[in-house]
């Protein structure tokens, strides 16, 4: 009888449930005790597939999450090219690289133009650090150069390219700094200042290709 009661399954009257069973043969202490016993066993095999469904999730959630520098992978290296446009040409290097255990990108970059129109040689060196904001998304970076300039950057992307378009500031003209994955594996990189935020001139342009 005992088996029977606590599996809840009463043979020969379908009719008959566990409660009516155990008023009828006044042994209610038994059955509560081995209902409640059942029941225990349900809930605590609900919780272990609960907890094991919810691990498998976060495991395969955090296995899907990639690095916050996933969009800057085809940026990254060394990068050697020549500059056109206007005001001058010039030739440099920059790099990317990650750095603070992964938790920015340096850029490091080195230009030269040439004498022209009575100027002496121009040589340019600028560190710029790109880093994650609260939300752990890599938009923000600060520029600094030997000729004294800051510029704080807020970061933009698209699917060929990273635009970087500085702060306003009163009184101060907008800048906007754009790199571009082109065909052939090469980057376009462009530099271009603003009045009004609307309309940009592009100072410097130049194509680089990556150093193997």
């Amino acid at each position: 009888m005992f088996n029977f009661i606590s599996s809840g399954v009463v043979p020969g009257n379908a009719e008959f449930s566990i409660t009516s069973i155990c008023k009828k043969f006044y042994i209610w202490d038994v059955c509560a005790t081995s209902y409640n016993l059942h029941v225990k066993v349900i809930s605590m095999k609900a919780k272990a597939i609960l907890t094991l469904a919810l691990l498998s999730l976060a495991v395969t959630s955090y296995g899907q999450q990639g690095s916050p520098w996933d969009k800057w992978g085809w940026l990254m290296g060394e990068w050697v090219g020549e500059g056109g446009g206007q005001p001058g040409q010039g030739g440099g290097t920059f790099s990317f690289t990650l750095d603070l255990d992964k938790h920015i990108i340096v850029r490091k970059s080195h230009s030269e133009y040439p004498a022209k129109d009575g100027k002496s040689t121009i040589i340019h060196n600028d560190l710029m650090v790109v880093y994650l904001d609260y939300a752990g998304n890599p938009s923000k970076a600060i520029y600094f150069d030997n000729e004294g300039h800051t510029i704080n950057y807020t970061v933009a992307y698209t699917d060929q390219s990273i635009v970087l378009t500085s702060d306003k500031i009163p009184s101060m003209p907008l800048f906007r700094l754009t790199y571009t994955f082109l065909s052939n594996g090469m980057v376009d990189t462009k530099f271009e200042m603003s009045q009004d935020g609307q309309t940009y001139m592009t100072y410097i342009e130049g194509k680089s290709k990556k150093v193997e």
